[in-house]
């Protein structure tokens, strides 16, 4: 089984990209835990939410890995992600964090080229915070040595780089 993951800041067009993949390649993704958990939690967080959060995407992931179909499944972030999320909330790495092994076999980062859009569970609506947060983003992945490609401009030109990507890297036949 492939594990494709979705990686980067804010706003940035990862759940949309995350479905748009799973119809095209007829799996499933497995969305944001942590944004479910803000939704239900509130987004005043402290390091043990961001466990926590990390516990519940590796449950959901589990759980929706035998829905996969051809050999893929696609999550919208995990820990990793959470990890980058760890170090701009709160400026340090969580063991629990760095302990997490199962990594996937392609990210892609998304760019922050997007118009930033406002809910109830996003932290960073200034450009200086989403900036730091796609360094730190990118910073995660270099420092734990996963394969990336960079996905950036319209939702058009996103999902087809995401597909190139998926064909090229993972050798991952396109439908």
């Amino acid at each position: 089984m492939f594990d494709l993951v979705l990686h980067g800041p804010e706003s940035t067009g990862k759940s949309t990209l995350a479905a748009q993949l799973a119809a095209h390649f007829g799996t499933v993704w497995v969305p944001e835990y942590g944004r479910t958990y803000c939704e239900v939690n509130g987004t005043d967080l402290v390091p043990q939410d961001l466990i926590a959060i990390k516990k519940g995407h590796v449950a959901a992931r589990a759980a929706m890995a035998g829905e996969a179909q051809g050999g893929l499944i696609i999550q919208d972030t995990d820990p990793l992600m959470t990890a980058a999320w760890s170090m701009m909330l709160f400026g340090h790495r969580l063991p629990e964090l760095d302990a997490f092994t199962e990594v996937g076999d392609l990210y892609l980062l998304m760019e922050n080229d997007l118009p930033f859009v406002q809910d109830s569970v996003r932290f960073f609506a200034d450009r200086e915070r989403q900036e730091r947060f796609m360094a730190l983003c990118e910073a995660e992945l270099v420092r734990r040595a996963v394969p990336y490609v960079r996905i950036g401009g319209s939702r058009e030109a996103r999902f087809e780089s995401a597909i190139a990507a998926i064909r090229d890297v993972l050798n991952f036949p396109s439908r």
